[in-house]
């Protein structure tokens, strides 16, 4: 007999079922402005995908309202609801980012949630300085590269209903955090927290960021799916934002088409893919949704949590 277990798997047309009357409310022009270097996402697997998942947000959130609404009344409080925090972690190059977006701005569409925020973990990464003093910067996007207490903070603030709560700002043509800049944010009704690191437990008598969340999202790929789409993303790169004299990696765009391909499989091999093998793999099974992409980028499968 197989043992019980809480999750239900799902394929695609079973998945694209779900959506029911969720309208599209996205066109082909915001897609491209939304989707990421090199990642062929069409309004198809929005429509398949996403509608769907937004769907299921949407009653989570109203699911989640009510029992905010049923504490207060007990406590004989007349706060507010807390906000709804949602998290999407994955590798690098996975497409994480751009499900990101996505689901800012088609949660931001619906009438129950118009106030929706997005912020990354790229905003809590130490300052590059901190990271040459304490000789880490080759592990750059490792769990002890970001400053995890403020980005704990930042989000309890949110959940408990603070008023206004400033996080870092990322550059990713400096690849450095912004001197002085910040990115507000207040009392949204949905927070969407994107990170790789996002679903790691915290040590011991601490706590983690995903601790505050009302549900998360993995997504998933093959190692060698993902290990093709960031060396054809690093070469998209190199023609595009790497050819700024003002990027960090402008030195980049002057290497020849073989050599970006050996240095782009290097920094693979030796730091996004063993940090997704020993930090952000391991957390998939903490996450309420995974969506698994085959080797086009669509998502092929979707595995939910039922409780």
């Amino acid at each position: 007999m197989e043992a019980p277990h809480p999750y239900v798997e799902l394929g695609r047309e079973q998945w694209r079922d779900l959506r029911q009357n969720t309208p599209l409310t996205l066109t082909a022009e915001e897609l491209e402005e939304l989707r990421g270097v090199d990642e062929p996402i069409d309004l198809a697997e929005v429509t398949d995908i996403y509608l769907p998942l937004t769907r299921l947000l949407n009653l989570h959130f109203t699911g989640a309202r009510q029992r905010s609404a049923a504490v207060n009344t007990f406590l004989g409080a007349g706060q507010a609801p807390s906000p709804y925090i949602l998290g999407i972690a994955g590798s690098v190059a996975v497409g994480k980012s751009t499900t990101a977006r996505l689901l800012h701005t088609l949660l931001a569409r619906w009438p129950e949630h118009p106030r929706v925020d997005l912020i990354t973990t790229d905003s809590f990464l130490y300052p590059n300085k901190v990271l040459e003093e304490r000789g880490i910067t080759h592990r750059k996007g490792f769990p002890e590269s970001y400053d995890r207490r403020a980005l704990v903070r930042f989000v309890a603030g949110v959940k408990a209903g603070v008023p206004e709560m400033n996080a870092p700002v990322y550059s990713h043509l400096a690849y450095d955090i912004v001197p002085g800049a910040v990115q507000c944010v207040r009392r949204p009704d949905i927070l969407v927290v994107e990170g790789l690191n996002v679903l790691q437990p915290a040590p011991p008598t601490a706590l983690a960021v995903n601790d505050y969340f009302d549900f998360s999202i993995y997504v998933d790929a093959k190692t060698e799916d993902i290990r093709s789409w960031y060396v054809d993303r690093f070469h998209k790169l190199r023609r595009t934002a790497f050819a700024d004299p003002k990027s960090y990696f402008s030195y980049i765009a002057e290497m020849s088409e073989e050599d970006a391909t050996r240095f782009a499989k290097e920094v693979w091999r030796d730091v996004n893919e063993r940090n997704l093998v020993e930090n952000i793999a391991p957390t998939r099974g903490r996450a309420g949704l995974v969506l698994y992409k085959g080797s086009d980028h669509a998502v092929r499968r979707v595995r939910l949590r039922r409780t």
